[in-house]
């Protein structure tokens, strides 16, 4: 980025490199490749899980590979660019994954993204983010609800940790970003009707052979 450019046009070109690479879904990219469009199917939802659910795991891993990619490359380029701005560079890419501008708006709900994203700014939370969601979603079977649980744990992560206040308040914005992406699956959850992953629920398996 040549120097003479002012500190606000490169924060401004950096925050939208950010959201513009979180617009390229990699469900819906892959899926051309395929000839399917995954928000036409299962859930109707352009994330992992429901690529996973619909076309597999090969495709669902290419998926969640391009979405991790592109957060952390929104990340390092901020670092890179625009330091102040790295931790709003992942929040614009959460908001392209969500309202991706290359797919009419429709797209997933940003989790693999900011996982991305913070491999860069802050990977120990990672760690301790899916540790989490791993433990919720095998004690459950619910995908939804431990990503919210597990985003929800990102602000207690960061007191714990001392993480300092740029990471406690977008601890806290990430939590709110991924619970208002997964209102639905409360919703759901609150009715008693939301789907359930059976296949990692293997506490309720462990239980069942005891």
């Amino acid at each position: 980025m040549p120097a003479t450019l002012p500190p606000a046009l490169v924060a401004a070109l950096v925050l939208l490199a950010a959201y513009l690479l979180g617009s390229l879904s990699g469900s819906l990219l892959l899926g051309r490749l395929r000839g399917v469009d995954v928000r036409t199917q299962g859930s109707g939802n352009a994330g992992g899980t429901n690529a996973f659910r619909t076309q597999g795991a090969r495709f669902a891993l290419g998926v969640v590979a391009i979405d991790l990619g592109k957060g952390a490359l929104a990340a390092w380029l901020a670092l890179q660019l625009a330091p102040a701005w790295a931790w709003w560079s992942l929040l614009a890419v959460m908001a392209g994954h969500v309202w991706p501008v290359w797919h009419g708006f429709r797209g997933g709900k940003g989790a693999a993204a900011g996982v991305g994203a913070l491999l860069v700014l802050w990977p120990l939370a990672v760690a301790l983010l899916v540790g989490l969601w791993l433990l919720v979603l095998i004690a459950s079977g619910y995908v939804g609800l431990a990503t919210v649980l597990a985003a929800a744990s990102l602000p207690l992560w960061a007191w714990l940790l001392d993480a300092g206040a740029p990471a406690s308040g977008f601890a806290v914005a990430i939590a709110l970003f991924i619970a208002f992406t997964h209102r639905e699956n409360l919703r759901r959850l609150w009715r008693g009707n939301e789907l359930r992953f059976e296949r990692a629920r293997l506490l309720h398996r462990w239980r069942g052979r005891a």
